[in-house]
């Protein structure tokens, strides 16, 4: 296979470890990358920018390194859709020819809710952090409302973890700045028990450490609106002063320029070995894609790692005209952090296990993505 030329879209999580894994796997082909930059940003660390915790530098790895040691073409561009069976991938800067395609352009924000444009969204991006700490500083007290919504047609296209993290980062940043007693912070839901795909022992985990640091909850609500000063659900209003708001996942935007299938809540529809349905030598990971499994099963950096694994195994297979065989663990890890203490989430289709908060995990999971980055650096 060496004049075998594999386009992967994306240079987020799925992206990144798709190209580890082919070259892991004895891959010698062309490999090319479509992003816009070539950059990683390490989303899961912005929790830690209100505090201070982390900056902007820290968090942006350039790639430059990477793609030189694995050989990997870049394109500075923004995919617009494909073509000629999913064999032309058209970019911003032009056409991309392919013999074969891993399609890892993360998922896209449902930004529906009438008055969004109120709330920040924190895994939009860097920026998005860098606002929250800036308006933090800025306040001299108020209600900080934070929440997070779902995709309705699609259970696991929902990103709550972080939305905790936020939520007990900020309670805890005021606290140790001796100003917690001049804020109000309002977690609301419209689940009444929020965070299950967590499990139930994570969720009455959550609800705890709400009630013990005095953080209100408004659950079990749908939303109606944001306005510039207040969240409004079906079962009532209140004030805000600062709204935190995570919109459930969709599919990219250029998919609508695509012939791949989509599921219902407008992911590229997946079987169990990554390899989407009705094309040959294409396959999806992370966030972009819809897989067969649990409604719990998590969009988060550990499962895109998991699923490249395996459709880097599958589409080398395939090349080499073998069957695709190789599935991918079903597994959520998360560590939820308060900027000095972490509680840590486990389940699997066999186990659900939850520990309680203690600096151990906190140190884990910057130890976790100090070796992490390290391999892009």
């Amino acid at each position: 296979m060496p004049n075998t030329h594999i386009t992967i879209l994306g240079a987020g999580f799925g992206g990144l470890s798709s190209v580890r894994m082919l070259r892991k796997q004895g891959f010698r082909g062309r490999i090319t990358v479509v992003a816009p930059r070539a950059e990683l940003h390490y989303l899961p660390g912005t929790i830690w920018i209100p505090s201070g915790l982390r900056t902007r530098e820290q968090l942006v790895v350039p790639l430059d390194n990477f793609f030189r040691r694995m050989q990997v073409e870049h394109v500075a561009a923004q995919v617009t859709g494909l073509s000629d069976d999913a064999r032309t991938v058209q970019t911003s800067s032009g056409m991309v020819q392919t013999d074969a395609l891993i399609v890892a352009s993360g998922g896209r924000f449902i930004r529906k809710l009438p008055g969004i444009e109120h709330a920040i969204t924190p895994c939009e991006g860097i920026a998005a952090a860098e606002q929250i700490r800036d308006r933090l500083r800025a306040m001299q007290g108020g209600t900080i409302a934070v929440g997070f919504g779902a995709n309705p047609n699609e259970q696991s296209a929902v990103r709550g973890g972080p939305m905790f993290e936020f939520l007990f980062g900020i309670d805890e940043q005021l606290r140790r700045e001796g100003r917690r007693d001049k804020f109000q912070l309002v977690f609301f839901n419209p689940s009444p028990r929020p965070g299950n795909r967590l499990g139930d022992k994570a969720v009455d985990h959550l609800l705890g450490e709400m009630q013990r640091r005095n953080i209100r909850t408004h659950l079990g609500h749908k939303m109606v609106r944001f306005e510039a000063d207040k969240v409004v659900t079906e079962g009532g209003e209140f004030a805000a002063d600062l709204i935190l708001f995570m919109p459930g996942l969709t599919g990219p935007a250029w998919l609508d320029q695509s012939p791949l299938p989509r599921s219902p809540g407008g992911m590229v529809q997946a079987d169990a070995h990554c390899k989407v349905a009705g094309f040959d030598k294409v396959y999806v990971v992370g966030d972009s894609g819809s897989f067969p499994g649990p409604d719990w099963m998590p969009k988060q950096a550990h499962m895109a790692d998991l699923q490249a694994e395996a459709a880097a195994a599958n589409l080398l297979a395939e090349l080499a005209g073998k069957p695709a065989r190789r599935g991918f663990k079903v597994e959520l890890v998360c560590i939820i952090d308060a900027i000095d203490k972490g509680s840590l989430v486990y389940r699997t289709e066999q186990r659900n296990v939850l520990l309680p908060s203690t600096r151990v995990f906190h140190w884990a999971k910057r130890g976790f993505e100090r070796r992490y980055l390290a391999q892009y650096r």
